[in-house]
């Protein structure tokens, strides 16, 4: 019996002590800085961006989402939400993803990444920023975002018989900035952080600059749309480049239009269907199948 199968088949075997909505700390302390934080952890309606947010996260945590036992298949993907290192949007870039995973026997894990500090709206306090001040708030705070997606990484696979996934069947998804922190996991991994595939979704990834993909790097799918606001269709083209110049597997889906920051939403447009094709080259690696 291959280490894959026998650790699937032990944690199927296992019953899990995590629930689905729990809340898991990523450190078992508050992490370096988190003092500088005035106010707590919130979550709000913002009217700017039409959609719920969380901010002024010091803490970090990963939410868990696991499929009933009967559909689950060992596979899982850490998610991580886009909101420019000042906010997350938590549900269709999140909570709404997770949701879909579960329905296809995935087990999934919502990031709460550390961001920028603010006072009380932090989407209304980027808005009166300078682009030169926001650059400087999101350029401090992502190396921080990073760390906390590769510790992400190792917290599941360490605990993943505990989850009932397979340790070898665990990737990493990110939007916008939550695309940056995906990336930064590609590039950055060690032997328990290393993802088994990855998604980064109309990512921010210039800031990696010119740092090469390894060559054991995990399968990629990107996802983008032409017409992105933020001018990130590039990124995502550059990330795709590095992905064939490393010889690695790698898909790219640029969508005429879509814009920024579409994730689950609903705009009558193909780009609606890009969780489907997600889910189909997920299909086609064998990752929606229990492992034989």
């Amino acid at each position: 019996m291959s280490l894959r199968v026998w650790i699937l088949a032990g944690a199927i075997a296992a019953v899990p002590s995590v629930h689905s909505n729990e809340t898991i700390r990523l450190y078992a302390a508050p992490p370096t800085g988190a003092e500088r934080y005035v106010g707590p952890e919130r979550r709000y309606h913002s009217d700017q961006w039409q959609t719920d947010v969380v901010v002024n996260v010091s803490n970090p945590t990963l939410t868990a989402f696991l499929p009933d036992q009967a559909k689950a298949n060992g596979t899982a993907v850490i998610i991580a939400p886009g909101g420019g290192f000042h906010a997350l949007s938590i549900n269709s870039e999140g909570n709404d993803v997770a949701q879909w995973l579960t329905e296809h026997g995935v087990a999934a894990f919502v990031l709460r990444y550390r961001l920028v500090p603010s006072q009380d709206d932090a989407v209304a306090e980027m808005a009166t920023k300078t682009p030169a001040q926001a650059q400087r708030d999101m350029a401090a705070i992502a190396p921080l975002a990073g760390a906390d997606g590769l510790a992400a990484m190792a917290l599941v696979r360490g605990r993943a018989k505990e989850f009932a996934i397979d340790a070898d069947r665990i990737g990493f998804m990110g939007f916008s900035a939550g695309g940056a922190v995906a990336a930064h996991v590609a590039f950055n991994y060690d032997t328990i952080s290393r993802p088994d595939f990855v998604a980064p979704v109309y990512a921010a990834v210039a800031w990696l600059g010119d740092a090469p993909l390894r060559k054991d790097a995990p399968p990629a799918f990107i996802v983008a749309a032409s017409d992105d606001q933020l001018g990130l269709a590039k990124d995502s083209i550059a990330l795709y480049g590095k992905w064939l110049q490393a010889g690695q597997s790698a898909e790219l889906h640029m969508y005429a239009r879509g814009g920024h920051g579409f994730g689950m939403r609903k705009q009558g447009l193909p780009a609606d269907t890009w969780i489907e094709r997600f889910g189909e080259w997920l299909g086609q690696r064998g990752l929606l199948q229990v492992a034989d």
